[in-house]
């Protein structure tokens, strides 16, 4: 049985730290959620365990650590079906050629990088229980994600959601991170596979099989939700439970098909009807104690993950840098080139890269995943975490100085979008354009 002494005093010390943190970061113009990724490292063995371990012991038991990896997870869960819900892959239409480009580009460029990366990193920080193949796939997969509501947030909080540059940063991350969880479920399938007495064709046609059933079936099914909210302006306690099992239902199937519970959260959220009011109204449910509670927790679990300490020497201090360095000139440097490309001026290309370099959130989600299936070691998933903290922390900054996104002049009003858990839609169609 758990003690519930512990697990409570856990989840109140975890709240108020991440709020502090959040509050504190947002003084120096930094998203709340960046500091609450911040506190969840705090308080794990690279800090409150290395200089108080007597009372890290006493507060994060490791008997206790299940309990609170469950309650995480059924926060991440429902955040993966509400960032499915967020995501639009028909903006990415109404950005034309740019947004086509760049979308590709900020995928490949750093897939391809990782994957040359890792032809240096496997022989040091991996061994012969994982193949070559999947560590290269992972590890590009990783570095290609982009913060979808993290992205989301700043924009909003720069009131730039409804700028030429904000509109396309957004349509490009979707279409990112559609394309990242496409390849990491096939990577979690590939590892499973090889550890089930089933074969690789049967487990990919499952889960085939089931894409379908979800996009043609359920699909239908999931449109009179939104038909019940246009009708009586509101959905029934019964039909949010509904809705909630049906989130669960697929998250159990994708986990029985040997990927992964958040796949089929996620799933269920990307093809849920995306009208603007309709989807407001379902965050509006769902978001405030996964974002306020449940997302600190994983936050939290995930520091107890990450150990600093690992990365004993110069050495590993200079393969973490190489991860951070491939994953800012992948991403960063693939996009702002690719934007050029298609005709931006210099000034939005380099703020439409640096937007896309955001990781935080979904890159710790993929992180701990990877952990999970053991594609990666301990060492090497601390390293990432600081790699998804470091990318994460200099969006807003660079943001500041290369690419400043003025508040946008009073115009016509446009229809409210709905960009991610905790962010406010309602935005001004700017006349001039970006400073």
């Amino acid at each position: 049985m758990p003690n519930l002494f512990t697990l409570v005093l856990q989840i109140a010390l975890i709240l108020f730290v991440c709020r502090i943190t959040g509050s504190l970061f947002r003084l120096i113009h930094q998203p709340r959620v960046v500091g609450e990724m911040f506190a969840g490292v705090l308080l794990g063995p690279s800090l409150l365990g290395w200089i108080a371990p007597v009372l890290s012991a006493y507060l994060f038991p490791a008997s206790s650590l299940g309990y609170l990896s469950a309650l995480s997870q059924v926060g991440v869960i429902i955040f993966m079906f509400l960032v499915g819900l967020s995501i639009n892959p028909s903006e990415l239409k109404s950005q034309g050629h740019a947004a086509i480009l760049t979308s590709h580009v900020s995928i490949t460029a750093p897939f391809v990088a990782a994957s040359f990366l890792a032809l240096y990193l496997y022989p040091r920080l991996s061994n012969d229980s994982v193949a070559f193949s999947s560590f290269a796939l992972f590890m590009g997969a990783a570095m290609s994600i982009t913060a979808f509501p993290v992205l989301a947030r700043i924009l909003t909080e720069r009131n730039a959601l409804g700028s030429r540059l904000g509109t396309l940063a957004i349509a490009c991350a979707a279409v990112d991170d559609i394309t990242g969880w496409c390849i990491l479920a096939y990577i979690v399938a590939l590892i499973r596979a090889a550890k089930s007495s089933a074969p690789l064709w049967m487990t990919m046609g499952g889960i085939i099989a089931f894409a379908v059933i979800m996009i043609y079936g359920v699909r239908h099914l999931l449109k009179r939700f939104e038909t019940v909210y246009h009708e009586r302006g509101s959905l029934s306690e019964n039909l949010m439970a509904f809705m909630l099992l049906l989130v669960l239902a697929s998250a159990l199937c994708t986990e029985a098909l040997g990927i992964h519970l958040l796949f089929g959260a996620f799933l269920v959220g990307a093809i849920m009807p995306k009208e603007s009011r309709f989807v407001r109204y379902v965050l509006d449910r769902f978001e405030t104690v996964t974002v306020t509670m449940l997302l600190p927790l994983f936050f939290a679990f995930t520091g107890l993950r990450t150990n600093i300490g690992l990365l004993k020497g110069p050495n590993m201090w200079m393969y973490c840098g190489l991860i951070i360095l491939c994953a800012t000139v992948g991403k960063l440097g693939g996009s702002m080139l690719a934007s050029w490309l298609a005709g931006m001026q210099w000034r939005e290309a380099a703020g439409l890269g640096i937007l896309m370099n955001t990781r935080g959130l979904m890159e710790l989600v993929i992180l701990n995943i990877g952990l999970d299936v053991k594609v990666i070691s301990p060492a090497l998933f601390s390293m990432m975490v600081v790699m998804a903290l470091v990318t994460t922390f200099m969006t807003a900054p660079l943001l500041e100085v290369i690419c400043p996104m003025r508040e946008p002049a009073t115009g016509v009003e446009v229809p409210q979008f709905s960009f991610g858990p905790g962010v406010t839609l309602k935005a001004k169609r700017p006349r001039g354009r970006l400073a």
